[in-house]
């Protein structure tokens, strides 16, 4: 079984664990990986989320070799058959723990931004990771959750190998598992999309799901999302003769909204997108992130490179936004979907209050149509991707509107490198705010 991304794991697992539906759980999600997955169980089963942080307690000098775990709430498991083996004293447990204890209190404060940790107690706990290679943190999660109240463990996760498989199903009173491969090598192979989830991300997901963006959150969060503030919804797009899916978030009512075009190879479920989204619904702007092909299409290398294609389901796209709620709209666009997004700015009657591109390649919305861009425009590059850097400062030229190219240092084309997607969300951020006259988060 291969996985497109994460939400697409989430997706499926959450039709495997549909019978929890009736027990009202908490979904907790280990960071990073597990929580996009774990976002979309919530979102099906109508439930509370929350991450579960861990920290395995390695025995000094091997540090791989675990001891133990510990969690929030003061909970510690301890392994006294490898403590005793390992020749652990009381003094090396507690050196080890105090060290693991600034690091999860700090991942705890970071993903929760402030808010306090879901109880447990009586509930079922649905714990869940994105794949599982050897089982270890796994297991120490649900000894955690158990230990902090919970009266039922479930554990699930996409894909895992069989022998760790059958060890878990004694870490939990259930596990649910939906592929257990014997050519098993690593968690990534069996996504086609295994890019790194930030922090970022993360904190963006706790957040909606906190705020009502859950399909079962209270009927208070249902009816702010409908009346267009505190939640995300699922939409159907009229874009000229075809129906698009996509996401709209709205943190208050009457926002401004970023719609996001991404590139050839992505969706309206990539990471770095939803990163950068996250980023700006936290700065109070709206986002819009849909596919601009239809699934039948995607598979045709033709359509989606066809720029003139997407920049005009854009731009119907565009209206169709203007019609239901009249705000102002900005473009987001990546790799070829910042073309369109470009081309799209471009049209005589577009209107649009800014445009970012990220990694994009500006180039091919064509240098005369460049021109009559009247949005103010940002260009982010990596500066390690160099091809791409020649053809954005080519585009910069053609460019009269208000215009600026910002260089991540040592970014390559996706941004994978450390901080360097933060970098992408905090320009993209302050350039809308600036341009939508909101205050800088």
């Amino acid at each position: 079984m291969l996985f497109t991304d994460r939400a697409d794991a989430g997706r499926r697992l959450a039709e495997a664990l549909r019978h929890l539906e009736k027990e009202e759980p908490v979904v907790l999600g280990l960071p990073r990986g597990g929580v996009p997955v774990a976002y979309q169980v919530a979102q099906a089963l109508g439930a509370p989320l929350d991450v579960i942080v861990v920290r395995k307690l390695g025995v000094p000098y091997q540090r791989e070799l675990g001891f133990g775990a510990i969690g929030e709430g003061g909970v510690r498991v301890l392994s006294e058959d490898i403590i005793r083996r390992g020749r652990v004293g009381p003094a090396d447990v507690d050196a080890v723990q105090r060290t693991e204890e600034a690091e999860l209190a700090r991942q705890a404060e970071r993903f929760r931004a402030g808010r306090q940790r879901l109880p447990l107690d009586g509930r079922t706990a649905i714990v869940i990771d994105d794949g599982i290679a050897t089982g270890a943190t796994a297991a120490a999660a649900c000894q955690v959750a158990r230990a902090q109240g919970a009266a039922r463990v479930v554990l699930a996760a996409p894909v895992a190998p069989p022998d760790a498989a059958e060890r878990l199903r004694t870490a939990a009173d259930e596990f649910v598992c939906l592929s257990t491969p014997y050519a098993f090598a690593a968690v990534g192979e069996w996504y086609e999309d295994f890019s790194q989830t930030s922090d970022d991300e993360v904190v963006s997901l706790l957040s909606q799901a906190a705020t009502g963006a859950t399909a079962g959150a209270a009927a208070g969060g249902r009816e702010r999302a409908a009346s267009g503030a505190g939640g995300t919804e699922e939409v159907r797009i009229e874009a000229g003769p075809v129906r698009l899916i996509g996401d709209l978030t709205r943190p208050v009512a009457g926002c401004p909204v970023v719609m996001f075009a991404h590139g050839s190879g992505s969706s309206r479920h990539s990471p770095r997108n939803r990163a950068v989204a996250a980023t700006l619904n936290r700065a109070g702007l709206g986002t819009l992130l849909f596919d601009l092909l239809t699934p039948a299409e995607e598979s045709d290398r033709a359509k989606v490179f066809d720029i003139d294609t997407l920049a005009r389901r854009l731009a119907d796209a565009t209206r169709w936004l203007r019609a239901r709620e009249p705000v102002p709209i900005g473009y987001f666009g990546a790799s070829t979907g910042a073309a369109a997004a470009l081309r799209a700015a471009a049209y005589p009657d577009a209107g649009i209050g800014a445009v970012v591109s990220r990694g994009g390649r500006p180039d091919l919305a064509g240098h005369s149509l460049l021109s009559a861009v009247q949005a103010p425009t940002l260009l982010i590059v990596g500066g390690a991707d160099t091809l791409v850097l020649d053809l954005n400062r080519q585009a910069q030229s053609a460019l009269t509107c208000e215009n600026k190219l910002e260089i991540v240092p040592g970014a390559t084309h996706l941004f994978e490198e450390r901080g360097a997607l933060d970098t992408v969300s905090a320009l993209a951020r302050d350039w809308f705010t600036r341009h939508f006259h909101l205050l800088p988060a």
